[in-house]
């Protein structure tokens, strides 16, 4: 590698409708086979406008050279983004929860290579995140477009630990589509539970509904309960680890770790589902004939939806157990702290704002004082509102 010499570039003026100042220079890198090579960069420092002297523009780029200039520089390697990616999936998702490595090879394959495969790392500019993204806003979801950035941040990052030359990505800056108007979330009445567990009979299932209804666990961490985790004599359970299609993972967050309390019935419903347990080799409580952990969706789709259908109840997964649990205990006076450690939130936001479907009585109380006021005559009268549909 030829002797670093300490660069001031050169200023090139271009345009003549809108004038710009461009910064040129030399930079090695590494390519794919450990290879330095020098190339020349060209880089747009602004308008002239913006920038009106020389002198100032000088200083801009001096700016853009002072990591080059740095004692501590050294050649950054480069990829297209395609390439590093196969780097970045052997040696990083690899390493990552089954759940998550199929969700980012998704965004990968149908969004991320499709877009951005044959570009170099650093020619990925903040306005070709922002073209992605407008892109993707045609059909995808705000909620969806969101978690593509993630995968694709989560890759830059890696990268530019890994000492590629990566484009600095202002997420902020990025302007994203408006959220739609949120469908209502669909959960169970407690009438609606009483009358799934009343009509469940087939084990493992029932005791399956009966732990969902009485304790709001997710339903990948029921599927991936084993015997060592219930504590009969303290009436507790303890989540350590979660099931997804029948792979056993860690729980979804650190917060997902916990220990929960039982009620009596569902200990007594438990003791009574462990003298027809069946042992296997993992130990699991609920477990295929292949000894296996169960897929929520195909419980949900061979067992609960068919009851769903003779109650002619609207069908829906387990999640509506969690949310009736949490709208419950919230209804019930359990304060929002306690009902985020059961369900294992990181953040009570999620429990108040997602989860729990209440109206808490001092806002009702306000509600019927206001009406007292602006309507003392209708409500002294207790006017019926019927007529409202």
């Amino acid at each position: 590698m030829a002797r670093k010499r300490y660069q001031k570039g050169t200023l090139v003026k271009q345009g003549k409708r809108e004038p710009k100042w461009f910064g040129q220079y030399r930079e090695d890198v590494v390519d794919s086979t450990g290879q330095v090579h020098r190339r020349c960069r060209k880089v747009l420092l602004g308008t002239v406008r913006e920038i009106p002297t020389r002198k100032l523009a000088q200083r801009r780029l001096d700016l853009v050279l002072s990591r080059i200039n740095a004692p501590t520089y050294r050649p950054g390697r480069v990829a297209t983004f395609a390439e590093f990616v196969e780097s970045w999936k052997r040696d990083a998702l690899a390493l990552s929860k089954p759940s998550s490595r199929k969700a980012a090879e998704s965004h990968l394959r149908c969004y991320l290579i499709p877009r951005l495969g044959k570009l170099r790392l650093e020619e990925i500019s903040q306005q070709t995140i922002q073209q992605l993204v407008s892109e993707l806003a045609k059909s995808l979801s705000r909620h969806t477009v969101l978690n593509v950035l993630a995968t694709l941040g989560s890759i830059f990052r890696v990268a530019r630990s890994w000492g590629y030359i990566v484009a600095e990505i202002n997420r902020g800056a990025v302007v994203l589509p408006a959220a739609k108007v949120a469908r209502p979330v669909r959960y169970f009445s407690a009438e609606e539970v009483s009358k799934i567990l009343g009509a469940a009979r087939e084990e493992p299932y029932r005791t399956m509904f009966i732990v969902a209804a009485l304790t709001g666990l997710r339903a990948g961490e029921i599927c991936g309960l084993t015997v060592d985790d219930l504590d009969l004599v303290r009436s507790s359970i303890r989540i350590r680890q979660s099931a997804w299609y029948g792979t056993i993972q860690t729980p979804k967050s650190r917060a997902a770790l916990r220990t929960v309390p039982i009620p009596d019935i569902l200990r007594t419903t438990l003791e009574s589902y462990l003298l027809k347990w069946k042992p296997n080799p993992s130990r699991l409580l609920f477990a295929t004939r292949a000894g296996k952990p169960h897929s929520a969706n195909k419980v949900v789709q061979r067992k609960l939806w068919p009851i769903l259908d003779a109650l002619k109840i609207p069908r829906c997964g387990f999640h509506a157990f969690r949310h009736a649990a949490s709208t419950l205990l919230i209804d019930l006076g359990a304060s929002p702290k306690t009902v985020q450690a059961q369900l294992g939130h990181s953040d009570a936001s999620i429990t108040l704002d997602t989860y729990s479907h209440v109206v808490d009585a001092s806002r009702r109380d306000a509600v019927e004082r206001l009406a007292r006021i602006l309507m003392p005559n209708d409500a002294k009268s207790g006017v019926s509102t019927k007529w409202i549909q």
